[in-house]
């Protein structure tokens, strides 16, 4: 594919994009941009949360993975599939029993307003980082595949593909963004299905035989009872895993919370959750297969992230793969960016500006200059990472970034799981030294998923100490 071509199917997508801005967005108000009204269809945001959930390294890396872990991936999917009814039966009652725009106002009424800043600093952090890093990887490949043929600066690169995402969140926000979100979940699947579809036909297999070849293959077992991949270690990781990265997350809990009513958000909930589990079994029957064919074509790969973009744009499969995997990983990349943004800006606005208290107009005004600022933050940071090119380096702060959920998930257990009152203003001491000591700890102990529990469990054993 020339990069010209590349380009004008990338645009093609942006434009239906704006499009849904444009029909989902004619309100400004703060109203529609924190919870898009509170009228978000549940179904609607359940389909389009799968994309949110599956940012563009997932795309790129859970097929690459069956090659190492087969498909012991699933045991933390149903780890997760038990977080997310935590979710739905602790948490969502919760927030919207307390009528929250920002989950972390919860903080502020258990333990004061410095517990509830620290919680959400967590998260803009997570946020910023996380959003960064998986922009970096979308336009480093736009850079390879379009730009350096036409001597465009990176900088530029990554400046439209921030403004790309202004632009069709800048007015509506979330109520556009569960739209938006829908699409790009669609051209996720469509990716995945299209790939084991044109794959099996050049192998001239059925539907009975593709079942079969997977499941005869050294990919498929997904129960595992020793090692790094033990059954319980992995189902409990996942669990809290879901826990922290969806119910204590503004960016997905604000999808939940945009829904009419709790009943609305638990089927939300629900459905999200068998439906992540389907994905996730196409994800790894995609990685076998992709395996087995690269294995029968005599394809090189050197490492699992490079399997998927080499036999789809490599593998003569046709046209056809390799423009669904770059709209795959597109819609991948955006649909976590731009609920990010999105939430990013909620939370700085409501936590840290307290605009819900001010005038309308200044309100509207304060939130859109927000929404720039991390625009312009986000363009810096990933300007950061393609100076720093050191995939080591680059690979810790995105560790960094992980660790700093284990303070959210040691906060919430305290809060909900006692009644004692803590040392306000000490709060951010633990949540700082809590990831400080892990990170030590991972040194010496090989942790894997699992350190975020110990993560938590530290936070919870420094809010004893503080407690009054």
């Amino acid at each position: 594919m020339t990069p010209t071509f590349i380009l004008s199917i990338i645009s093609a997508y942006f434009l239906v994009l704006i499009l849904i801005s444009y029909l989902s967005g004619k309100s400004d108000s703060n109203e529609a941009f924190f919870l898009g009204n509170k009228q978000s269809p549940w179904y609607v945001v359940a389909f389009g949360m799968i994309g949110a959930t599956l940012s563009g390294v997932t795309f790129i890396s859970v097929p690459g993975w069956v090659g190492d872990s087969q498909f012991s991936y699933l045991q933390m999917v149903i780890g997760m599939t038990a977080g997310y009814v935590v979710i739905a039966n602790i948490l969502l009652p919760l927030y919207y029993k307390l009528n929250l725009t920002s989950i972390y106002g919860y903080l502020e009424q258990r333990f004061g307003s410095v517990s509830y800043r620290t919680g959400s600093f967590f998260f803009l952090l997570s946020r910023t980082i996380g959003a960064s890093f998986r922009l970096y990887l979308v336009a480093n490949v736009l850079q390879l595949a379009i730009f350096d043929a036409w001597n465009v600066p990176f900088w530029l690169t990554v400046s439209l593909t921030i403004l790309l995402i202004w632009l069709y969140t800048f007015r509506s926000g979330i109520k556009t963004i569960i739209w938006t979100d829908t699409l790009q979940t669609l051209f996720m699947l469509l990716a995945v299905g299209v790939s084991i579809w044109l794959m099996s036909d050049h192998m001239q297999l059925g539907l009975g035989d593709l079942v079969n070849t997977i499941k005869s293959s050294d990919y498929s077992q997904i129960f595992f009872w020793e090692g790094k991949q033990n059954f319980l270690k992995q189902f409990f990781s996942g669990m809290f895993i879901a826990i922290v990265m969806t119910g204590l997350d503004q960016d997905m809990m604000q999808k939940n919370l945009s829904c009419p009513s709790l009943a609305d958000s638990k089927k939300n909930m629900y459905w999200f959750s068998v439906a992540l589990i389907l994905v996730n079994i196409f994800f790894l029957a995609l990685g076998a297969m992709l395996y087995i064919f690269a294995e029968q074509q005599g394809l090189s790969i050197d490492k699992g992230d490079d399997l998927f973009p080499i036999v789809a744009l490599q593998g003569g499969l046709g046209l056809g793969v390799g423009v669904f995997f770059i709209l795959g990983l597109i819609a991948a990349a955006y649909s976590s960016a731009d609920s990010a943004l999105t939430s990013l800006t909620t939370a700085f606005c409501v936590d840290f500006l307290n605009i819900e208290n001010k005038l309308i107009k200044q309100q509207i005004n304060q939130r859109k200059w927000v929404h720039i600022a991390f625009s312009i933050l986000l363009v810096f940071a990933i300007l950061i990472f393609k100076a720093i090119n050191d995939e080591s380096v680059i690979a810790a702060l995105f560790k960094v970034a992980g660790y700093t959920y284990g303070p959210l998930l040691g906060l919430y257990a305290f809060g909900l799981f006692t009644k004692w009152k803590v040392h306000d203003k000490m709060v951010p001491l633990v949540a700082i030294t809590s990831p400080a000591i892990c990170y030590v700890l991972q040194l010496y102990i090989p942790f894997g998923f699992e350190l975020l529990i110990v993560n938590g469990a530290i936070t919870f054993a420094g809010l004893y100490l503080l407690k009054r």
